[in-house]
């Protein structure tokens, strides 16, 4: 089985590595603008399929694709990754002391064939004083992150629990990935899939 990941995330190579699986890296370049209208389920969900497609396309056919795309959700709005210092200061009042979304699209692509889902997680943050805020961006690790925080690193001392996957907040819900996987090799006989 080749395997492809759709992204330049190390957060998602790091999660797929740990998780055992073998694969390539190949950059998707689409854009990543919401549309008018449109939900941040759909959004993460057309994203992740719009990258595997547009990967899949410079590959052989026997090439499995992953795309994926994760957003944080506020009262139902999208925090994208932050556009600056005082967006992410910005960002992170608003996840201050309440619970909030991790989305994340992905897709799972075959040839013509492509399986996809969303998976939901929830965070809850703790209340930030200013002197975290201002601590945790002037760290700069919240940066190129979805909601200007990283579960994994400085801000993990924000975070009292969560419920869902914990990976999918880091940004890859690598159980969710495996049983695509599965799904798509099963569907397709002629690669030879056995489940082990």
């Amino acid at each position: 089985m080749r395997l492809v990941l759709a992204s330049s995330s190390p957060r998602r190579a790091e999660l797929l590595r740990a998780a055992g699986f073998a694969f390539e890296t190949v950059v998707a370049n689409v854009d990543e603008r919401a549309r008018s209208g449109e939900t941040p389920s759909a959004y993460v969900r057309r994203l992740a399929a719009e990258k595997s497609a547009a990967v899949r396309a410079a590959l052989t056919a026997d090439a499995i694709v992953l795309g994926a795309d994760t957003t944080v959700v506020v009262d139902g709005d999208t925090l994208g990754k932050p556009r600056d210092d005082e967006d992410s200061a910005a960002m992170l009042r608003r996840l201050s002391g309440r619970r909030h979304e991790v989305m994340t699209g992905i897709s799972v692509r075959q040839g013509a064939h492509e399986l996809g889902s969303v998976e939901t997680t929830s965070v809850w943050f703790a209340a930030l004083t200013k002197e975290d805020i201002a601590w945790y961006v002037a760290s700069g690790e919240g940066r190129d992150k979805a909601g200007a925080y990283a579960i994994q690193g400085l801000a993990s001392r924000f975070i009292p629990r969560i419920e869902g996957s914990y990976a999918n907040v880091v940004g890859l819900p690598v159980a969710a990935i495996t049983e695509l996987v599965r799904s798509i090799l099963a569907s397709r006989p002629e690669t030879g899939y056995s489940e082990r």
